[in-house]
């Protein structure tokens, strides 16, 4: 029988050390991307407050939060001051032993700290630099702070969303800070590729509003095209009719007809109205968005006089997709997300246990484990200096003692 927990072996990462000196969102997911792939990912937080995040959200024990356990699963954490001497040099000794450095400063914040990637290179030559940004560092705006809402704003994503008559909405998640963590791993692997062939590490600058940009997907081409907005259609589809949501006799359901022979099945088959699939101004998707105003409300009133149950079974029966809109709470707690395992209690030093989300990925036909709950502050600032710095008790703490750093309780 195949072990459901792959070995250390396993891992594609396994051996690769990273640096994560990022907080809040896209750094930290990038890092997390890493770390459920087998990175050894040290994060590197203010003695303090730690990451911002550790203060976001509802609180789990007395230094995490739901928000900064969302993206620091399968880590280390380790309290660094960074606006000390000793906390930078402990930071240099670290670099040589690192494979990747991840950081969000501000543009020069890292440079002005001697964390640059020319100051970084010349102690690791491989090394692999990813730079989180709001705007384009080399461009007029490069000093502005980048904030996901902002750049939500400011790059159309908002004007996505809602109802044609509604103002822009945002994304009910940091989307923007989610994809350029994304597309900032993706960045990562590449470049971890590259310095296989070649020996050469990389500088990697990612800005947020650049992959907000990119999200806006055929939504922005559309715009180009038409040379003003597309239209909003809320949870309907701009150009597939009908494909949304609805609302059945009991409750909230999706009904995607992706084709002609779909719609045919879904008027004679679910609806029972064969005269509708007859009606020419009906019979094909084109004449179907042509006469949306018609169709859809027509539709809206039929689907609201059947049980939801039985919309969902004659659906399936007739292969058109669909599904019932769960709340998020029904969503995470479902036989579904159960049986997937993507929700897992970990031990928590504190509470006893806390969910995690499990990494998404599945290779050779099973999901990566989840190696670490999300830190604790500093948990391992002991341990990884130890190990990797060789540092003696005595220096750790003569060095909490001057504030640079904060040991975890043995």
């Amino acid at each position: 029988m195949t072990s459901t927990n792959p070995s250390v072996q396993d891992f594609p990462l396994q051996g690769v050390r990273v640096l994560d000196l990022s907080r809040v969102f896209a750094g930290p997911m990038c890092a997390m991307v890493l770390a459920d792939f087998g990175a050894e990912v040290i994060k590197v937080e203010h003695p303090g407050r730690g990451d911002d995040t550790r203060d976001w959200g509802l609180r789990i024990g007395k230094t995490e939060t739901t928000y900064y356990n969302s993206m620091n699963r399968n880590k280390r954490s380790i309290t660094i001051d960074l606006q000390t001497p000793e906390g930078l040099k402990i930071i240099h000794d670290l670099v040589p032993q690192c494979d990747v450095v991840i950081h969000n400063f501000k543009t020069g914040g890292a440079e002005k700290l001697g964390l640059g990637y020319e100051q970084l290179k010349a102690l690791r030559p491989g090394l692999i630099y990813c730079a989180v940004a709001g705007y384009d560092t080399s461009g007029p705006e490069a000093s502005r702070p980048g904030y996901d809402l902002v750049i939500q704003g400011e790059s159309g994503l908002m004007a996505l969303n809602g109802e044609a008559n509604t103002p822009p909405l945002k994304f009910g998640v940091a989307v923007v800070d989610l994809m350029t963590g994304m597309y900032a791993a993706q960045a990562i692997l590449a470049a971890m590729l590259r310095r296989e062939r070649t020996g050469k590490g990389q500088l990697i600058e990612m800005a947020l509003y650049d992959c907000g940009l990119m999200v806006t997907g055929y939504y922005g081409l559309d715009a180009l095209k038409l040379g003003h907005d597309p239209e909003r259609y809320g949870n309907a589809h701009p150009s597939i009719v009908p494909y949304g949501m609805y609302e059945a006799a009991d409750g909230p359901l999706i009904i995607a007809v992706g084709n002609n022979a779909q719609f045919d099945k879904f008027c004679r088959q679910v609806i029972m109205r064969p005269d509708i699939v007859e009606d020419p101004r009906f019979a094909t998707n084109v004449e179907r968005a042509k006469h949306r105003l018609e169709l859809g409300p027509m539709l809206k009133e039929l689907i609201h006089t059947f049980p939801r149950d039985l919309l969902l079974e004659r659906l399936t029966a007739a292969g058109i997709p669909c599904g019932r809109v769960a709340g998020l709470h029904e969503a995470l707690t479902s036989e579904r997300t159960r049986r997937g395992r993507l929700v897992q209690d970990m031990p928590h030093p504190v509470v006893g246990t806390t969910p995690v989300f499990a990494p998404p990925y599945r290779l050779d036909g099973r999901r990566l484990p989840i190696r670490n709950a999300p830190p604790t502050l500093g948990e391992g600032t002991r341990e990884v200096l130890t190990s990797l710095l060789a540092m003696s008790d005595e220096q750790l703490q003569a060095l909490q003692a001057q504030g640079v750093l904060t040991l975890p309780q043995l």
